[in-house]
């Protein structure tokens, strides 16, 4: 049985672990709010210039529409862009991208080859570690997140995109739902997929879609729009993970704090029980040695 001293000590430490894991969930919480606030601002712009694009396209008529970042070909060279956090204690956060990672590079092991890059440490940490070959990790991208770093990284994708290095270009991350939930989604990003022209494109019998005039004409307003939409989803994906990160570290130190109380709990009352014996088998020992004097 440990000593009252080896139970006193465990609840102290138990205390101090649960003061921590109090005040990473209250960080947490606000952090969250305000990464909550920037992808739901978000979320409807992406949304918004994936219409514009696919709308441009179906009004074009006649007109020959084409954009090199909007033509798919056949693929044979993957990148994938795997998005954690830096940090751990966040419950599966990092687990689940990272094993539906390892499950994407399993289901395209017919491809040519499969680049991967990654933005967090956590991912990176664990793909070196295995033996993974890494082409490039945007490490410290969070510490300095904003459109400008996203459009960055989106570009040189791009460029690797135009210049034939790869045919597809794919992101996994965590999407985020609410404070408690989160989803992990693959999402491609190039070449981009608008919400498809075809859908829009008028049907027999269907009233005309009514035309616009373009300054200075429709090819420039695509060529302006289409790069500007693949920074964009880049950008949303990523304000997606630092949401996601958040939602996920919060529930996880409410968790680890309920359990630090339960523990305390048992603690309390093993040190009780325990405590109550010592005296028990003392006052024992004094009645003995009273009975042997007499």
């Amino acid at each position: 049985m440990a000593s009252l001293r080896d139970i006193r000590k465990r609840i102290r430490s138990v205390k101090n672990t649960r003061q921590i894991t109090k005040a990473m969930k209250m960080v947490s919480a606000a952090k969250l709010r305000k990464a909550q606030d920037g992808i739901l601002a978000a979320r409807p712009y992406a949304t918004m210039l994936d219409q514009i694009i696919a709308d441009l396209s179906a009004r074009a008529g006649a007109d020959s529409l084409s954009h090199p970042l909007l033509a798919a070909r056949p693929v044979k060279r993957v990148e994938l862009v795997l998005l954690t956090s830096d940090r751990g204690l966040a419950g599966g956060f990092n687990s689940n991208v990272i094993r539906r990672a390892n499950r994407f590079l399993y289901e395209n092991t017919h491809l040519e080859s499969i680049r991967l890059s990654t933005v967090g440490r956590k991912g990176n940490d664990f793909f070196r570690n295995r033996g993974q070959q890494i082409r490039k990790d945007f490490g410290g991208l969070y510490q300095r997140l904003n459109y400008r770093a996203a459009a960055d990284v989106a570009e040189e994708l791009v460029a690797s995109y135009l210049n034939g290095e790869v045919d597809a270009v794919h992101v996994v991350y965590n999407e985020f739902v609410s404070a408690i939930a989160q989803t992990v989604k693959v999402a491609q990003l190039l070449p981009l997929q608008t919400l498809g022209a075809a859908d829009q494109a008028p049907t027999e019998g269907s009233t005309t879609l009514v035309d616009f005039k373009y300054e200075p004409d429709r090819q420039a307003v695509l060529d302006r729009l289409v790069p500007q939409a693949v920074n964009i989803k880049l950008y949303r994906a990523l304000l997606e993970s630092v949401a996601s990160e958040h939602g996920a570290r919060m529930s996880a130190m409410e968790n680890a704090t309920s359990n630090a109380t339960d523990m305390i709990g048992s603690l309390t009352l093993t040190y009780n029980r325990t405590r109550q014996a010592v005296i028990t088998k003392e006052l024992m020992e004094i009645v003995s040695g009273a009975e042997a004097l007499k």
